[in-house]
């Protein structure tokens, strides 16, 4: 299994926005599966980034074409070599 970053952009129109929660229930089931470490939509810009755990290239495409909007996107995959962030860290340590 490897780390994928999903780069993706999109054209915000009345299609898109009227799917977008359905797309949420999607995001959310990959999430809870733990094929989706990470969802992220810029608010300055109409692009967004996932971090995806996947076999392939092939495996992260064909799954986010499930996404009711996938047809919307233009997108860009990248395998990862390091991917580091505070959940793979120890929870900070708090006294009482």
């Amino acid at each position: 299994m490897h780390k994928y970053q999903v780069i993706f952009q999109f054209e915000l129109d009345e299609e898109l926005l009227s799917k977008v929660p359905q797309h949420r229930n999607f995001i959310g089931e990959l999430i809870q599966k733990g094929i989706i470490d990470s969802y992220a939509i810029s608010a300055e810009s109409t692009q967004g980034w996932i971090v995806m755990n996947a076999n392939s290239k092939k495996e992260v495409l064909q799954t986010l074409e499930k996404s009711p909007i996938y047809h919307k996107w233009v997108v860009e995959v990248e395998q990862l070599v390091i991917y580091d962030s505070q959940l793979y860290r120890f929870p900070k340590l708090v006294m009482n």
